[in-house]
């Protein structure tokens, strides 16, 4: 049996190197999709330094807003491993805070554009040869702030909420042809952006959270590893709460 490959989106940043890194140790040829601005040499950088931590992983460079530049990502990373992408998991995405009296179309745009569009962009370019295959699995990455809102994120909120019902409608279109279609909505996680912040802001959220922590990227890129797994075939349409406990539903 060849090997199945797994793309994803936002694969150089600190979520996206977790899940890379998990998919890759269960046996998955890993592509991580990057933008970074364009910046080539940093995605390379990226690369060199998974390789050194054990990890082969191709990269494959893609803007999620733009449908050519993601139909181009998915076709070096069907030229890089010889086989079509059997595992896509949507976690590229950006915030643009602001209260909502204030939001520019701009910040509202851009959010739209690279939390929701990407969605429609990057699936519709694998989802046929997945349902040709008669196996797939795509996995979302939402946000805890779809679940319950979040003040000033009303654009990111509605993007990431919009996410869940993309992947319920999906879910029902393709189940019959093995593919599953999941969200997994994280709450606060210990990213390197997220460890910037100073310690006392740091307190203050984790007194809000019942386990009295934030979680790490390690246990989002588990999740999704377990929703790719075979066994993980009776799952879809889904939404998967990591958050410690910060909103039960």
């Amino acid at each position: 049996m060849s090997q199945k490959v797994a793309l994803v989106t936002g694969g150089t940043g600190g979520l996206g190197t977790s899940i890379c890194r998990s998919l890759a140790d269960s046996g998955f040829r890993v592509v991580a999709g990057y933008n970074s601005g364009g910046n080539h040499d940093k995605a390379k950088a990226w690369q060199e330094e998974q390789r050194q931590a054990g990890y082969d992983i191709l990269v494959s460079y893609g803007d999620v807003t733009n449908a050519e530049s993601c139909a181009a990502c998915v076709k070096a990373v069907e030229e890089m491993t010889g086989g079509t992408v059997d595992v896509l998991i949507n976690n590229a995405g950006i915030t643009r805070d602001g209260q909502f009296k204030k939001m520019s179309w701009e910040q509202w745009d851009e959010v739209m554009s690279a939390n929701l569009d990407s969605m429609f962009h990057m699936t519709r370019t694998v989802i046929n040869s997945m349902i040709d295959k008669g196996w797939g699995r795509v996995i979302n990455i939402s946000s805890v702030n779809a679940q319950k809102g979040q003040f000033g994120q009303c654009n990111y909120s509605a993007a990431k909420a919009g996410i869940h019902g993309f992947t319920k409608a999906l879910a029902q279109e393709v189940a019959r042809k093995g593919v599953t279609v999941n969200t997994v909505s994280p709450g606060y996680i210990k990213t390197p952006m997220v460890a910037k912040i100073s310690e006392e802001i740091q307190a203050q959220i984790c007194s809000t959270i019942p386990v009295g922590r934030f979680g790490t990227p390690e246990e989002i890129g588990r999740i999704c590893n377990f929703l790719a797994e075979e066994g993980s075939s009776y799952i879809t349409g889904a939404d998967m709460s990591i958050n410690g406990g910060l909103h039960m539903h």
